[in-house]
């Protein structure tokens, strides 16, 4: 077996949802410019994605080193305008992608970050996590620009189907710290970095695309 196949992680969930993702990034993303997924986990949305927006050039990023081999390993059939995933916990105070000298041949000068892409992260990473993904958008995204989420959410404090109420209690066994979020908590915490709420979508199996501008 390659080390390809032994690295390349599956998410069951992505053949389903990634067509709809697609739909809406074609609609909300701009034009050219680099895209940054914070949060890729195995890879597979960002190798379905990049070639498919092209000419605009993405850059995957995950926490977890497994997960950035998974990416790693995807890679090797992509395009030329899928970048190498990088080491990015959205908590932290400065991301990689602040850091020029450490991200020379991601000509990021010339082909700056104008959206950032978050699928299936906040409700399964502290609210920290959350934080820091508005934050960081706010000091990276110029003016005009797209973050994007995707995944459950709570409106007005109530589950909108009891398969998320069920999610929820599962990821909240898994981790107290862990669970869907109140959609009003989002917008409020995003609002506080100066993004603003322009689109939700609703999309398949009870998520949203919730669209924020900078």
């Amino acid at each position: 077996m390659s080390d390809r196949s032994i690295n390349r992680q599956y998410a069951p969930a992505t053949e389903r949802n990634r067509e709809p993702i697609l739909k809406v990034l074609l609609e909300v993303l701009p034009q050219e410019g680099t895209i940054l997924e914070v949060s890729s986990g195995t890879g597979e949305h960002a190798i379905y994605f990049a070639p498919r927006l092209h000419p605009r050039r993405w850059i995957p990023s995950d926490p977890n080193p497994v997960a950035r081999n998974s990416i790693a390993a995807w890679r090797q059939d992509s395009t030329g305008n899928l970048y190498p995933p990088i080491a990015l916990d959205a908590s932290e105070a400065r991301w990689l992608v602040e850091m020029p000298e450490a991200l020379k041949n991601f000509d990021l000068k010339d082909h700056p970050i104008r959206a950032i892409v978050n699928i299936n992260m906040i409700h399964i990473a502290p609210w920290s996590a959350c934080l820091g993904l508005m934050a960081g958008a706010g000091r990276i995204l110029p003016t005009g620009g797209i973050l994007y989420l995707y995944g459950p959410f709570k409106q007005e404090g109530q589950h909108t189907a009891p398969s998320n109420a069920a999610f929820d209690e599962s990821l909240q066994m898994r981790n107290p710290e862990w669970g869907v979020r109140d959609l009003e908590a989002v917008i409020a915490a995003a609002q506080t970095e100066n993004l603003l709420l322009t689109q939700i979508y609703p999309m398949p199996a009870n998520n949203l695309s919730v669209v924020f501008q900078a």
